[in-house]
């Protein structure tokens, strides 16, 4: 199979879809691999490099979706590449369709099999080994993002996140506690703030409990929970999520009045549409805005602003399920791994996810039919 590696053109975007490494591995098993040129300059993979581990170096994206059987990216296709896309072709990357009608189009149009990488589980259904590494790095950078802000010349209130000797630490709470909640937690807690994790579920609950042994407290996830929490928060990490749908609105406007004036929020939900009413994506160009005194950090791709960490780690995820799609085929790939399979959003012009259907109000049709 000839795997197509296009540059990533989201602004402020420097990961790619494929390492040099990851390349040598698609070329020991048989594929051809082909790059855009410049496709890694952000993170210091040259075009000498990839071609030194056996890839073609094309000169346009044009090029790469042209010829190419499989592309592999990071982040969802932007309108321009979706027009690029054809019948069949596979396309491997993040796509967070739930909060992006006009990309689910697209993919419709183009009649593609698309592959999200945040829908895809473990073979026994738990778990999302795709999501898990971007999870972990927007959870721990959401806490250094959070001190940042709240630094007074930054609008916040100017809280040190530790505090000091005689001095309170600021109050971090964290909504969720998937990976990301846990790994924001584990900051918060290496920084020395007080620390307050919401989860509803009851096996969670007692891990969480058991890992951080009293240095964070964990509670139940109520509505009641958050709205008393929330008015003593200098932090917030809104991390919840549900694999393909729209995340729930947990913090509401009415809410943000209780809170401390230059508090900081800041939603790792935002691809699925985010977790605060009041939320809007936001660049690392721009990455925040202000709403009735509280600061919203709502950065889309947090991942992107460590590229050359986040490229690693997606692909050592990614690697192992690319080369089972390259290997066999999508259709012998997903009859082979059932995990695989719950990646497919969308096929063949109709949407194969159930929680994506719902969310974009779209006719929902079984991979089987």
């Amino acid at each position: 199979m000839r795997i197509g590696v296009p540059k990533e053109i989201k602004k402020q975007e420097h990961r790619v879809g494929m390492a040099p490494s990851s390349v040598r591995e698609m070329v020991r098993h048989g594929h051809a691999v082909l790059v855009e040129a410049g496709a890694g300059a952000g993170i210091g993979f040259d075009d000498e490099s990839y071609k030194s581990a056996g890839a073609e170096i094309a000169s346009s994206a044009a090029e790469v979706f042209e010829k190419s059987e499989m592309i592999v990216k990071v982040k969802e296709p932007q309108a321009q590449e979706c027009e690029m896309l054809r019948e069949d072709q596979i396309l491997f990357t993040y796509l967070h369709l739930a909060a992006d009608r006009a990309q689910a189009e697209g993919l419709i149009k183009s009649r593609c099999v698309a592959i999200a990488y945040e829908t895809v589980t473990n073979p026994n259904g738990y778990g999302l080994p795709l999501l898990a590494p971007m999870s972990e790095v927007a959870g721990r950078l959401s806490v250094q993002e959070g001190a940042h802000y709240l630094m007074k010349h930054l609008g916040g209130e100017g809280k040190l996140l530790g505090g000091v000797a005689g001095v309170p630490s600021a109050h971090v709470l964290v909504l969720g506690g998937g990976v990301a909640g846990f790994n924001a937690a584990r900051m918060a807690v290496g920084m020395e703030a007080r620390v307050t994790i919401l989860e509803k579920s009851a096996d969670r609950l007692r891990q969480l409990d058991d890992y951080f042994a009293g240095r964070a407290e964990v509670l139940y996830s109520t509505a009641d929970a958050v709205e008393e929490q929330i008015k003593d928060a200098d932090l917030v990490i809104g991390s919840v999520l549900v694999p393909g749908a729209s995340a729930p609105k947990l913090v509401t406007r009415e809410m943000l009045s209780t809170m401390k004036n230059g508090a900081v929020m800041v939603d790792i939900a935002i691809d699925q549409g985010g977790c605060f009413e009041t939320s809007h994506p936001t660049t690392h160009a721009d990455p925040i805005f202000v709403v009735d005194g509280v600061i919203h950090y709502c950065v889309a791709n947090m991942p992107g602003a460590v590229p050359l960490t986040s490229t690693m780690a997606l692909n050592h995820a990614v690697l192992p399920y690319a080369l089972k799609l390259a290997d066999m085929g999508w259709e012998a790939a997903f009859e082979f791994d059932p995990g695989l399979r719950a990646g497919l959003n969308i096929c063949r012009g109709q949407v194969t996810h159930r929680n994506v259907a719902q969310s974009l109000d779209l006719p929902y049709v079984s991979l089987r039919d």
